[in-house]
C-alpha cells in the first residue's frame, strides 16, 4: 500500500548517507514474505525464455495431424466490410496528454534498471502537500490546475505529468507537480506566493530509472526494488525522487498504469 512509502524511503535515506551510516543502522524487521527485490535485488535484465524439453517435438503425431483449413464458400465475398459499431456506441474520450514525450525517449521495462541522463526542460510547477491516502486525488488535482492555467495563458504542454517528492513522513508528503512546456514565459523578479503556479525546469542529471507497471497502490514493490538495488550497488542518490506518469493517473487501482521512477545519482 502507498502508506508503506515512508518506511521504504528510510532505506533510501541509508543509501544517501553512504556505507558508513548504513552499517550503523539496525537491521529491518523480518518480513513474513520476502519481496522480489529482496530475493533478487538486481533485476537489470529480462530473463531468457526457458529451454525446451529435448524429448518433445513440435511435429504433430500421425493420428493428430493438423487438417488443412477449409476452403471458403463459393459465394463468399472477398474484402468484406466489417460490421459497423452499434448506433449508441460512445466514442473514446480524448486524452489531452496523449502523445506527449517522456523525459527519456526510450521506454523502460518493468523490473529493469536503466542508467539515463535527464535534460532540464522548461516546466510549469505547482507545489503541494497531501496525506498518503489522498495521493492520487491530490496529484490529479494539481495536474488539472496546471493544464487549466496553461490553457488560459495560451502555453502548450510538451511532456508527461511529473511529481517531484521533496519531503515525506509517516502522515504525508510534500511535492512539486510539473508539466513540461516548449517555452516558458520570462520569469518575473517577484517571488510567487506559496501554492501559486510558477515556471522553472524539470530535474536534470544522471539518474537511475525504475519502471513501474501496475496499480499505484502496488508501487511500493518498485520502491523496494529501488532501495535494494541502491543498497546492493552502494549508490548514493539525492534526497528526492521523481515519478513521471507515462499513462494517465486515474485512480489507485488502475492496473494499466505506467510510471517512471527516477533516482538522481549524487
Amino acid at each position: 500500500m502507498i502508506r508503506l512509502r515512508p518506511t521504504l524511503l528510510a532505506g533510501l535515506a541509508l543509501a544517501l548517507a553512504g556505507p558508513a551510516r548504513a552499517q550503523q543502522a539496525p537491521p529491518p524487521p523480518p518480513s513474513t514474505a520476502p519481496s522480489p527485490a529482496q530475493t533478487d535485488p538486481l533485476p537489470t535484465t529480462t530473463a531468457p525464455n526457458p529451454p525446451q524439453d529435448p524429448n518433445r517435438t513440435n511435429a504433430p503425431q500421425p493420428d493428430k495431424a493438423v487438417a488443412p483449413p477449409a476452403a471458403p464458400p463459393a459465394d463468399a465475398k472477398p474484402n468484406a466490410t466489417p460490421p459497423a459499431p452499434p448506433a449508441d456506441a460512445k466514442p473514446a474520450a480524448p486524452n489531452a496528454a496523449a502523445g506527449r514525450p517522456t523525459l527519456v525517449e526510450t521506454g523502460g521495462e518493468a523490473g529493469d534498471v536503466d542508467e539515463v541522463a535527464l535534460r532540464a526542460k522548461p516546466a510549469a510547477i505547482l507545489p503541494g502537500k497531501a496525506k498518503w491516502e489522498e495521493a492520487v486525488p491530490a496529484l490529479r488535482q494539481s495536474f488539472a490546475r496546471i493544464e487549466a492555467e496553461l490553457a488560459k495563458a495560451g502555453i502548450a504542454p510538451a511532456g508527461r505529468p511529473i511529481a517531484v517528492f521533496t519531503r515525506t513522513d509517516d502522515d504525508g508528503f510534500q511535492y512539486e507537480a510539473m508539466i513540461p512546456v516548449e517555452n516558458a514565459p520570462e520569469a518575473r523578479p517577484e517571488a510567487k506566493p506559496e501554492g501559486e503556479l510558477r515556471f522553472g525546469t524539470t530535474p536534470s542529471g544522471k539518474a537511475l530509472r525504475f519502471a513501474h507497471n501496475g496499480s499505484y497502490e502496488g508501487i511500493d514493490g518498485t520502491y523496494e526494488t529501488l532501495t535494494a538495488y541502491l543498497d546492493a550497488k552502494d549508490i548514493m542518490v539525492q534526497d528526492r525522487f521523481i515519478e513521471e506518469y507515462v499513462t494517465d493517473l486515474k485512480d489507485g487501482v488502475d492496473d494499466k498504469l505506467d510510471v517512471n521512477i527516477y533516482a538522481l545519482v549524487r
